[in-house]
């Protein structure tokens, strides 16, 4: 599991992330800086749940991650046919993207040549088909074509105009794929890296677009139900976020520029969650699934009842191009092993992956510290999933400091709302001591030796790896350090 892995799982979570964090403030003009952005749900959106937006994406990505290459009219017959059956059951279904499937469906049934030419239709009746409903979808497409450019640029295209025929919608599907895939391949934010696949006078035209994305505020872009304003609004939340940097003491990261891009997104109002979903898609390509508040991650949900979890093993299996993972969550052969309390809060278990399979009396919220398979999912309790890889190499673990104590802030609320919590990897041997050194030093204002003998005196085979201990010399403040914090 490298930074590229954890980027790919990035795509569609933060998409989602973007999307759910939106659909609350929809339809709102722009939010002052005084008013609170959260994952709180609203409306018909229930706190974490995904919208049109998402499950669209989704829709694509099932088809991609079975292999089939998107461009045939095999792939799209079978993306419409899914979206058809999603929008029988939808809480909500843009204006045009509803148009479109309602023309092109007989009975109940529906193909991609039908959809190309209501869309088509739409476009010589009005004129008007550059909403932003095609660009919101657009991010597996990237995935599917991680090594294949050309590819994805003709299926970026295609793809929009199955419901999008006006070339504005095609061009920012191809450039924001384009930026995606080249996130996802590099770490590196570029927008303008698929500008070489238009026209020489499209390029022209879309470059000084981008300029003024750069130039203004996400709030400048107003009508972002339009394809160019979103693009350009969701560009210009990601361009005028700082990126922070690293420092452990004060608790600020790099990865924060994640989440704090699309809080900014999200304040430029009216359609809100389509420009955050759009960025998310960008912005999880470029820092990956490890990025993502796991307060966040934890309450993703929706159509077709999926959550962060399925949504991470889709985006693996678009970008694998439907080849089986070599991980067949194995761990159900591993016994309880280790489990005890932890030595300063006896409601905080801490063990190994065999615990899940036997859930221990009481416990009633789940912190998992490796990757589990769908069997180990807790059903009916929290279970937050933490990406941490038990590697010394810094490119497995890109955001390590940001990651463990998102992971000790998740046992914290956990924690607060009353609960028993398991905290677990797979043997207890390194990630599991580490971030309960971490959670014991902030309970009880510890050094880092004192907090980790006490774990260590508790799970005596525990030995922590030598980055995770270097990140808890960063994370756990000497006293003088806190009184200067």
């Amino acid at each position: 599991m490298t930074s590229r892995d954890d980027r790919i799982e990035g795509v569609l979570l933060a998409t989602a992330a973007g999307d759910a964090l939106g659909a609350p403030y929809e339809f709102q003009p722009p939010r002052g800086p005084e008013l609170d952005v959260t994952m709180s749900g609203g409306g018909v959106w229930a706190a974490g749940e995904w919208t049109d937006d998402t499950a669209m994406a989704i829709a694509i990505a099932e088809v991609a991650g079975t292999g089939v290459d998107l461009r045939e009219e095999a792939a799209q017959d079978a993306i419409v046919s899914r979206w058809l059956e999603w929008s029988r059951g939808a809480k909500d279904v843009g204006i045009q993207t509803g148009s479109v499937l309602r023309s092109a469906r007989i009975g109940s049934e529906i193909t991609a040549e039908r959809a190309r030419s209501a869309s088509t239709a739409l476009h010589q009746g009005s004129g008007r088909t550059a909403g932003n409903g095609s660009l919101m979808r657009t991010a597996p497409v990237a995935l599917a074509y991680l090594d294949d450019e050309q590819a994805m640029v003709e299926a970026a295209r295609s793809i929009s105009e199955l419901t999008h025929f006006d070339p504005d919608a095609g061009d920012a599907c191809l450039l924001w794929c384009s930026a995606i895939r080249h996130a996802v391949l590099t770490g590196e934010l570029n927008v303008r890296v698929g500008l070489r696949h238009l026209t020489a006078d499209r390029r022209e035209l879309w470059s000084a677009r981008l300029d003024a994305a750069e130039a203004g505020r996400p709030a400048d872009f107003p009508s972002n139900g339009w394809v160019v304003s979103a693009l350009q609004a969701a560009w210009s939340a990601i361009t005028i976020t700082p990126v922070p940097e690293d420092d452990p003491a004060t608790e600020v990261f790099r990865a924060d520029h994640l989440w704090l891009s699309l809080d900014a997104a999200v304040r430029a109002g009216f359609d809100t969650d389509t420009v955050a979903a759009i960025a998310g898609g960008l912005l999880g390509a470029a820092y990956g699934a490890s990025a993502i508040p796991l307060e966040w991650r934890s309450k993703l949900h929706g159509w077709p009842d999926l959550d962060s979890h399925g949504l991470v093993n889709l985006a693996g299996a678009v970008a694998r191009r439907g080849k089986v993972t070599a991980f067949d969550g194995a761990y159900r052969g591993y016994r309880t092993g280790a489990l005890v309390p932890h030595p300063f809060d006896d409601k905080v278990l801490l063990g190994g992956v065999g615990a899940l399979h036997q859930l221990p009396d009481g416990v009633d919220a789940v912190v998992s510290l490796c990757r589990i398979g769908d069997d180990d999912v807790q059903q009916g309790i929290p279970h937050v999933e933490v990406r941490l890889i038990d590697r010394e190499d810094s490119d497995e673990n890109p955001h390590l400091d940001f990651v463990l104590l998102e992971a000790v802030r998740a046992v914290e609320r956990l924690r607060q709302d009353g609960r028993t919590v398991l905290l677990h990897c797979v043997e207890a041997l390194s990630r599991t001591p580490t971030v309960a050194a971490l959670y014991g030093a902030r309970l009880r204002g510890l050094s880092m030796d004192e907090s980790l003998d006490a774990i260590t005196d508790a799970l005596p085979r525990a030995r922590p790896n030598s980055a995770l201990r270097e990140a808890l010399r960063r994370l756990i403040l000497t006293p003088a350090q806190s009184e200067r914090r």
